[in-house]
């Protein structure tokens, strides 16, 4: 298992239900790819730097997980399809 480092924002003009919704819906990819979920951190609604589909704020994400890169892919693809969630990032931390 490798360690990554996820962070995604979502769409603030949904029903806050809808954005748990997703947010619970992105975490259940890593763990559906038995995956583990170490460190979750809500940074709450944000306004963005530029508009980004025509949004103006964001509600930011981080998840440090540690999974395989076939999980780690299908979480990537489903953030792309995903019309809720405005960007999202990747990162693979070094091994300590």
């Amino acid at each position: 298992m490798t360690n990554y480092e996820i962070m995604f924002i979502v769409k603030t003009t949904m029903e806050s239900e809808n954005i748990k919704k997703t947010i619970e819906s992105m975490k259940k990819i890593i763990t559906d790819g038995k995956g583990k979920i170490v460190e979750t951190k809500e940074m709450g609604e944000r306004k963005l730097a530029y508009p980004i589909k025509k949004e103006l704020t964001g509600y930011y994400y981080v998840l440090k997980v540690e999974a395989d890169s076939e999980t780690i892919h299908e979480f990537d693809r489903r953030a792309l399809i995903d019309e809720t969630i405005l960007r999202h990032l990747i990162i693979k931390l070094d091994e300590e």
